[in-house]
């Protein structure tokens, strides 16, 4: 009988082939126990490699070392491989390439493909034949635990050396080889570590021979998971070695993690360490030290005053895997990456805390300040929720002469005073005292390096005794929210870019006798300050003075053109004029009753909020305001008009509560989702008017 089927028919009969052979390999998989969790973490990768495409199609495996990435991709490996006419997988590409060189690797690949085994002269002469003989053969190449481009330039080094319908795939702990190979972020994948459950079964595989843990070692198995946080390069090696042991053994070999780390799992981790630049390495040991569940904000801060480009930083050690960057959790890491970080610390001098440059452990660093150990090594201090007298811990910081980083708190709030404060390094470059218990910064303190200051919920009343204008030359962030401030100049920080007064309710003069051209956040939130002249600070993207019930003067017009933010809920302002301001977002004059008049400059392009609500405002003109979102005239009982132009298209929320408007012309708002006229006694429903 002769064979009708079309092109497209033979297709889909080789799709359902093919899924129909990969369903039945999946059940061979499940029954491995070696590759617990495996299924559905090979089905996701395979199903964006379409194999019965003709595209030519690079995908990434990326994550943490010893997480799985090989084991994922050998499995993909042995699954799709009989789809294709060639096959390579290449392992151990960045230990085999620094041994061996790229071109015995480019020689695996000819002779796994082509069979080919003539001697590869060069990397340029392997590029070379590659390049020639590769596009003769739909081809699936796995390339493991790749570190550098230049592998990548030598092995698959453009997608033209390829025949369509081949699939390149290359695991590596760093996220940007694959980004500047131009694989697309859509085709590169995290690999997950295993479920509790997970962990549980490939343990008990391991180190019991079974799926479930006996009993009487339930307990013991759960806490071996627990240590090894679903890392499965850890779960393989305990369970070798726990393999066989007695309960007590297993006890044992618990209380010695807590004290003695892995060292099979810090060795592979450790490889991610290794390939970053020193600044890098520092900053790294700073994150898992020192800077744990920060956000990134203020981990930027405190980086950037110790000398570091933290931007670039941060982002190296999150595409390396090394970090992840959470908006709600801030800084995280795995617990391995932790313990790895604090060895490479503490391993020198494993029982001499002194000699260690970064101290984190609280018992440590209390034993260190009591009995006056402190040293040069030491670098950087966090001590949090102690009981020390501050007279303590002021006398024991006098070894310490190059410490850049300290950051202190008090168990109960609030610090055991004996004495005054007579001393702080002057090599500090960030200073976090919270509850700082002194009227003044020590006297004989130069801080001249000193480029962070926080020091929130304290009795600070003034920075230098008596008033002394000593110029803090570096200084560039300033955090005194909720201190007993009472005046602050401006003209003693000429590099100040960011200054947190929030709180500070007996604040009530802000000295700014000259520019401040670096000043980019100013929060007044509740203070006394009655004026501030706003076009002494041109770079300022966010002015807060939120609750400053005496404030009635901002300057006019408002010319700023980097200006973001500007928070003026229940000031004594009656009216605003904004001049240049192209970038203004966000617009707050809540509850300021006796404001009367706002004028918009000639274009507002930018402004997505604005809020009048309870002011006295008469009328408004929208018409340069096209990406205005929201905006609240809610109980502006003098407000009676309200015309919005075409030009707000954009708007989603129009809150018209308790408002006096009476007549309503809503123009074109397609986008509108909102709209509030409760007790808005002058308006009847038919004087809408919708464009």
């Amino acid at each position: 009988m002769k064979n009708t089927f079309n092109g497209h028919e033979a297709i889909i009969i080789q799709q359902i082939v093919q899924d129909i052979s990969l369903k039945l390999r999946f059940i061979n998989l499940s029954v491995d126990g070696k590759l617990v969790g495996m299924e559905t973490r090979v089905k996701n990768v395979v199903s964006s490699l379409e194999t019965g495409s003709d595209d030519i199609r690079i995908i990434g495996i990326k994550g943490i070392g010893g997480g799985g990435k090989t084991t994922l991709a050998r499995a993909i490996f042995d699954h799709i491989s009989i789809w294709f006419e060639g096959k390579s997988f290449v392992e151990n590409v960045r230990e085999v390439s620094k041994c061996s060189g790229l071109k015995e690797l480019q020689k695996q690949i000819l002779l796994d493909v082509l069979n080919d085994q003539s001697i590869v002269e060069s990397v340029s002469d392997g590029k070379n034949r590659m390049k020639k003989f590769m596009r003769g053969k739909k081809v699936l190449v796995v390339l493991d635990d790749v570190d550098h481009i230049n592998q990548l330039e030598a092995l698959a080094g453009d997608i033209t050396w390829f025949k369509p319908g081949s699939r390149i795939i290359i695991t590596t702990r760093d996220e940007q080889v694959l980004v500047a190979h131009g694989v697309h972020s859509y085709n590169i994948h995290d690999v997950s570590l295993l479920s509790h459950e997970e962990a549980i079964c490939l343990f008990s595989r391991y180190a019991l021979m079974r799926v479930i843990p006996n009993q009487g070692y339930e307990e013991l198995s759960r806490k071996v998971v627990n240590y090894a946080a679903g890392l499965p390069l850890t779960i393989k090696v305990l369970g070798s070695h726990l393999c066989g042991r007695s309960e007590r053994e297993w006890e044992d070999a618990l209380e010695r993690l807590k004290t003695i780390p892995l060292k099979e799992t810090l060795e592979i981790l450790e490889l991610s360490y290794n390939g970053l630049e020193n600044d890098q390495k520092e900053i790294f040991l700073d994150v898992v030290c020192l800077l744990k569940g920060e956000m990134k904000d203020e981990a930027i801060r405190i980086l950037e005053s110790c000398g570091f480009r933290a931007h670039i930083g941060l982002s190296v050690l999150e595409q390396k895997s090394l970090i992840t960057i959470s908006s709600t959790d801030g800084l995280r890491f795995h617990d391995h990456i932790e313990e790895m970080g604090w060895n490479i610390v503490r391993r020198l001098h494993p029982h001499e805390p002194s000699r260690h440059n970064r101290l984190w452990i609280k018992e440590e660093i209390e034993d260190i300040l009591v009995n006056e150990l402190g040293t040069k090594a030491t670098r950087s201090i966090k001590l949090k929720n102690t009981d020390l007298n501050v007279a303590i811990i002021v006398e024991g910081l006098k070894h310490m002469k190059k410490l850049r980083f300290l950051s202190l708190s008090p168990r109960y709030g609030k610090w055991n005073v004996d004495g005054n404060s007579e001393y702080l390094p002057d090599a500090l470059q960030s200073l976090d005292w919270r509850g700082y218990p002194f009227r003044s910064l020590p006297k004989m303190f130069r801080a001249n390096k000193l480029v962070n200051l926080e020091m929130v919920a304290s009795n600070i009343f003034e920075l230098w005794e008596e008033g002394e204008r000593k110029v803090l030359k570096k200084i560039r962030f300033i955090d005194l929210t909720c201190s007993k401030l009472r005046t602050f100049d401006l003209s003693m920080t000429p590099h100040l870019e960011t200054l947190n007064l929030q709180g500070c309710y007996g604040l009530f003069e802000l000295q700014m006798p000259v520019e401040c051209p670096k000043l980019k956040f100013l929060n007044l939130c509740g203070s006394k300050v009655m004026k501030f002249n706003i076009s002494l600070a041109p770079s300022l993207e966010t002015l807060v003075l939120h609750g400053c019930k005496e404030f009635e003067e901002l300057c006019s017009p408002v010319e700023c053109p980097n200006l973001k933010t500007l928070d003026l809920f229940m000031t004594k302002l009656r009216n605003l004029t904004l001049g240049m301001t192209p970038n203004l977002e966000d617009l707050n004059l809540r509850e300021c009753y006796e404001f009367v008049e706002l004028c918009l400059p000639v274009e507002c392009p930018k402004l997505k909020s604005l809020n009048l609500s309870v002011s006295r405002v008469t009328n408004l003109n929208l018409e340069m305001t096209p990406h205005l979102e929201t905006l609240d005239l809610s109980e502006c009982n003098y407000f009676v008009k309200l015309h919005l132009p075409v030009q707000c298209q954009k708007l989603k929320s129009l809150d018209l509560t308790g408002s006096k408007v009476s007549k309503l012309n809503l123009g074109m708002t397609p986008h509108l989702e909102t709209l509030d006229l409760s007790r808005c006694k002058e308006f009847a429903v038919r004087r809408i008017i919708i464009s």
